[in-house]
């Protein structure tokens, strides 16, 4: 009982923060100048980060490449457990367009703001979606600005690591722009897939990874680049839950 009526203050207290925000985002939108819109991303992201701010059970701990220049575009890539690994990930003082599926871009309020900052809607179901999203993310690449991708496509049921998509890769190595892993932990528990209440989670790490360039690479090397960045985020999952890769990836057998 007690975490309902605490996780109901903290949907208040977010859905308050949303509705403040969006004349912000409104206005930001209506004077951006940068091709990109940078700077009302980059206030969209602030929003995520205020959200995050919320739940005092939220401890993050960001560690890795976090100096990087985020107007030399990156392709960045995270493994995806919960709902919350958005605002966390936010958190990073960068802008960066999220590829998201469309029903998210359709939700009131919310999915105003999304289109606002420029992020990129993903028709699953439309057969050249593929092209749409490449041309959407070529646009911001071009500009100067991050797109992110989530390449397991959805949340992981059990938190471990789930196949990834080779779309991301495709559009780094097509690009000649750099890959930027990261990789998320902890959030499993803070927002449970198909509930409202905030789990007990106390401890969450966010670590960004080697930037990995690609300006030599061809078409036939993108399985191996994407198997390797998976590989990597495996390693770092297991290193942080002190168990065998095989125990945090859902493609290997364990035992």
């Amino acid at each position: 009982m007690a975490s309902r009526v605490k996780s109901l203050f903290i949907w208040m207290g977010i859905a308050l923060l949303i509705l403040f925000w969006l004349p912000m985002l409104a206005v930001r939108r209506l004077f951006d100048r940068d091709p990109a819109l940078y700077n009302t991303g980059k206030l969209f992201r602030n929003l995520g980060m205020a959200i995050s701010k919320i739940n005092l059970n939220w401890k993050i701990a960001i560690s890795g490449h976090t100096d990087i220049d985020d107007r030399r575009p990156y392709v960045m890539v995270c493994n995806h457990l919960s709902q919350a690994d958005i605002p966390l990930i936010s958190n990073l003082p960068w802008e960066m367009k999220w590829v998201a599926k469309k029903e998210l871009f359709e939700v009131p309020i919310v999915g105003w703001m999304m289109r606002l900052a420029g992020d990129i809607s993903v028709d699953r179901k439309a057969r050249n979606r593929r092209k749409k999203t490449f041309k959407q993310a070529r646009y911001y690449l071009n500009r100067k600005c991050s797109v992110i991708f989530f390449p397991e496509g959805t949340r992981s049921r059990n938190g471990k690591l789930n196949t990834f998509a080779y779309g991301a890769f495709e559009l780094a190595v097509s690009e000649g722009v750099p890959i930027l892993p990261m990789v998320i932990d902890g959030t499993q528990n803070t927002l449970p897939k198909k509930s409202w209440t905030f789990g007990q989670s106390k401890h969450i790490k966010l670590k960004i990874l080697k930037p990995l360039d690609t300006k030599e690479l061809k078409v036939d090397d993108i399985k191996e680049l994407s198997e390797s960045v998976r590989s990597h985020i495996a390693r770092q999952l297991a290193e942080w839950r002190g168990r065998p890769v095989e125990e945090v990836d859902n493609l290997r057998p364990s035992g």
